[in-house]
Order: structure tokens, then sequence, then C-alpha cells
């Protein structure tokens, strides 16, 4: 007699392999059908997806946050210079219009007071992009999925 219960395929306590497991492991192994050790293996695989991907998506929230304010920077930037251009075009038309009277200086000069607060805005606006990471904690994390389906009797 193998004592196998053919019905459900697993053991009976009074199996020689049952008596002879030495861990909660071997005994789990012994009196559980393949089927059922499967089920369970599908499951917390399932779960282990599961909750990577809510950390994927957690993460991704929290980097396009830092992206959206690099680009607003950027944003700025991008207005400022709109002005720079705006004030060059004044500069240029009033100095050429009162040549001796340097009325258009005065427009070059906050023209170009726009022109440091554009660089500004655009050295800080690439400063956070530059700071925006690939979602390491993601990354680590799926890296060490091999690791975990290679359990050894000590982790169970």
């Amino acid at each position: 007699m193998t004592g196998i219960n053919d019905q459900t395929g697993r053991h009976s306590p009074a199996d020689p392999a049952v008596l002879a497991a030495d861990t909660p492991a071997e005994e789990r192994a012994a009196t559980q059908s393949l089927g059922d050790i499967v089920g369970d293996l599908t499951q917390d695989f399932s779960t282990l997806m599961r909750q990577e991907i809510a950390l994927a998506k957690a993460e991704a929230t929290q980097q396009a946050k830092h992206a959206g304010k690099g680009a607003g920077m950027l944003g700025g930037a991008g207005y400022a210079a709109g002005l720079v251009i705006l004030f060059l075009s004044f500069a240029l038309m009033w100095a050429l219009g009162d040549l001796l009277d340097h009325i258009g200086w005065g427009a070059l000069i906050v023209a170009l007071l726009w022109a440091v607060v554009a660089l500004v805005l655009f050295l800080l606006g690439r400063k956070a992009l530059k700071q925006v990471e690939p979602m390491p904690e993601t990354v680590d994390s799926v890296k060490h999925i091999p690791e975990a389906l290679n359990t050894t009797e000590e982790q169970r």
C-alpha cells in the first residue's frame, strides 16, 4: 500500500513519507497534492505581481510630480524668454526712434534683466528634472523576485 488516497491525491497521516517529515515544509509537501502546491504557488506569484504593480504606480505618481515641477519651471523660462524678445524689440525700436535721446537703453536694461530671470528659471528647472529617478524601489524590488522564488527551508 502506498499510503496515497486515490480520490484526493494526498498522503494519509499514517503514510511513512508523512511520518518521516522533519520540517513543516516537508510535512506539507508530503500531505498536499501537487495541484494544491501549484495552486498555492500561483496564488503567491499573483499576489507578488499585484504588489509590484501597486509599488510601480506609487513611484510613477511621485516621479510625475517631480517632473511636473521641473516642466513648470521650464515653462516659466519660456515665458521669460518671450519677454526678453519683447523688450529687445522695444529696445531696438526706441533706440532707432530716439537715436540721440537714448530712450531705448532703458528697455534694453529691462530686457537684460529678463534674460537673467530666464537663465535662473532654466537652470532650476533642469536641476529638478535631473533629480527624477526611474522608480528605484520598483527596479530594486523586481531584481529580488528570482531570489524570492528560490526559497530555502529556513525562509519558510
